[in-house]
C-alpha cells in the first residue's frame, strides 16, 4: 500500500533534575555540597533512509516520545543522558508544523539527518550553585521540560521523469515495458490508483527514475479525481512525459486531451507547465490512431515541444524516446548545485531567554504583577517551597534590577508583588 502522508506527534524527553548532595566521608566532618546535574532528555532526529519509499510505517505508529534525563547523583557525578529518537523516512519527505503548516524541513539526500527537537537540559545540582557566600546551598534546579510538537509528514516522489496523461492513455504499460516496475494494467480508466516508480537503465552506470503519476482528468488542480493527491508527485521531476491516446478509444479527442491536461498542469503550477516536456502520441499501432498522429505532431510544434509516436503495447518507438529523455535528464542534472548533506541541522530551536532579559512591571488591583520569560523559565525549574531557592531568586532580583524597578514604579511599602507562582510583601 502506497502512504504519502501522516501525521506523529513527537515529544522531547525531560532533562533530570539536578540533586542537593553533600561529601560524606570519613574524617571530613564538613564536607561540601556534592550534588550532579540532571543529564539531558533524548531528541527527536528525522533521518533519510533509502530503502524506504512509503510513509506507511507512520499508518500503524503514531508517538515518539523520547525519554527523559536520569537525576544527578552524589559525588558530583551527572546522571546519564537519555538515548535520542531517529525516526527514519524515504526520500523527498516534507516535515510541516500541524499547528501552523509552516514547513520545517525538506528531506530529499539519502544519510541526511535532521534536529527537529532537542532534548530538555539537564537541571544544575547544589554543587554549581555555590558562593563565596553561600558555601552549602541546600537547593538544585529541576530538569527543563522537553517540547512536543504534531507534524504532518508529506511525500513528494523523488523521480527524474513525470508520465503524465488522461486515465487509460498507456502510462502504466510504458513504465512496465521501459523499466522493471510490475504495476497493474487493465484496460479501463482509474486502473492505477497510486504512483508506482521504475528505473530506465540505458546503459551500464547510466540510469534515471520514472515515475508513473495516476491518470490526471479536467478539474485535477481543484481536487477532481484526486488530483491534488497525485499532481504534487511530479512537482520535484525533471522532465515530463505526456502519453496521449493517440487512438482515442475511450472516445475522446487526443488533441484536446493535450491541452486540457496542460491546463491542468498550469493552474496547479506555472514552473511545473514550463517543465521540459515531451508529447508522446500512443497506442500508434492501431488503425484509428494514425488520422490523430498529424495534428498531435502540430499542436505539440506550436507548443515548441519534442514530439514521439510510439506504442507502449508493441514496444514501438519506446527505445528512442527513453535514450532521448535520458540524454535530456543528464544535461540537467549536470547544471545541478553540489549538495552538501548536513549531519545535524537544529529546525528549529528557540533562543533561551535569560533571567536578565527585559521584564515588564502592571498592576493588578493592589498587587504588582512581574512578567519575563527568563525569569518564568528559571522559577519552573526551582523549588520554591526551598527557602535556600528563594533567598537565592531575591538576591537575583537585586541583580537585575528588579528591585530598583520597583523602586522607581513607586511601588509602596507592603504592597504584594507576584513574579509568576511566587508572592511576597515588598519591602524598600
Amino acid at each position: 500500500m502506497f502512504i504519502d502522508k501522516a501525521r506523529i506527534y513527537v515529544k522531547a524527553g525531560d532533562g533530570g533534575d539536578g540533586v542537593v548532595r553533600f561529601r560524606r566521608e570519613k574524617y571530613v566532618p564538613a564536607g561540601g555540597p556534592a550534588g550532579g546535574d540532571g543529564g539531558r532528555g533524548g531528541s527527536i532526529y528525522f533521518e533519510v533512509d533509502e530503502g524506504l519509499s512509503t510513509l506507511f510505517d507512520f499508518r500503524y505508529r503514531r508517538k515518539y516520545v523520547a525519554k527523559n534525563g536520569e537525576s544527578g547523583q552524589s559525588k558530583n557525578m551527572a546522571g546519564k543522558d537519555a538515548p535520542d529518537v531517529v525516526i527514519k523516512v524515504p526520500p523527498g519527505t516534507l516535515v510541516k508544523c500541524d499547528e501552523t503548516g509552516e514547513l520545517l524541513v525538506d528531506l530529499t539526500e539519502p544519510g541526511q539527518r535532521v534536529l527537529v527537537l532537542p532534548g530538555g537540559r539537564g537541571g544544575r545540582g547544589n554543587s554549581r550553585f555555590v558562593t563565596p557566600t553561600r558555601q552549602a546551598p541546600a537547593f538544585a534546579e529541576r530538569g527543563e521540560p522537553g517540547e512536543a510538537l504534531w507534524l504532518d509528514l508529506e511525500l513528494k516522489l523523488l523521480a527524474d521523469v513525470g508520465l503524465v496523461g488522461y486515465p487509460n492513455a498507456g502510462k502504466s504499460t510504458l513504465l512496465s515495458v521501459v523499466s522493471a516496475a510490475k504495476p497493474k494494467v487493465a484496460n479501463y480508466p482509474f486502473t492505477t490508483l497510486t504512483p508506482n516508480l521504475g528505473v530506465v537503465s540505458l546503459e551500464p552506470g547510466s540510469s534515471f527514475v520514472i515515475a508513473d503519476v495516476p491518470g490526471l482528468i479536467e478539474g485535477a488542480h481543484q481536487g477532481v479525481g484526486l488530483g491534488m493527491e497525485f499532481l504534487r508527485h511530479i512537482e520535484r521531476t525533471r522532465v515530463i512525459v505526456h502519453i496521449v491516446d493517440a487512438a482515442g478509444v475511450d472516445g475522446r479527442d487526443p488533441v484536446e486531451d493535450y491541452y486540457k491536461i496542460n491546463r491542468e498542469l498550469k493552474l496547479y503550477s506555472e514552473e511545473l507547465w514550463a517543465c521540459p516536456q515531451f508529447v508522446v502520441a500512443n497506442k500508434v499501432d492501431l488503425p484509428e490512431a494514425q488520422d490523430n498522429i498529424s495534428r498531435l505532431r502540430a499542436a505539440a510544434q506550436e507548443d515548441e515541444r519534442d514530439f514521439y509516436a510510439i506504442s507502449a503495447a508493441t514496444g514501438q518507438g519506446t527505445k528512442e524516446l527513453m535514450h532521448t529523455v535520458g540524454h535530456l535528464v543528464f544535461q540537467l542534472k549536470q547544471k545541478d548545485p553540489v549538495v552538501e548533506v548536513v549531519d545535524k541541522i537544529v529546525v528549529p530551536r528557540k533562543q533561551e531567554p535569560s533571567p536578565v532579559d527585559d521584564f515588564s512591571i502592571t498592576k493588578d488591583n493592589n498587587d504588582y504583577v512581574v512578567e519575563g520569560a527568563g525569569l518564568e523559565r528559571l522559577m519552573r525549574r526551582l523549588d520554591l517551597n526551598n527557602e535556600e531557592a528563594i533567598a537565592y531568586l531575591l538576591n537575583l532580583f537585586e541583580k537585575i534590577g528588579l528591585n530598583k524597578a520597583l523602586a522607581d514604579l513607586g511601588v509602596p511599602e507592603g504592597a504584594t508583588v507576584r513574579v509568576g507562582e511566587l508572592e511576597f510583601e515588598y519591602m524598600e
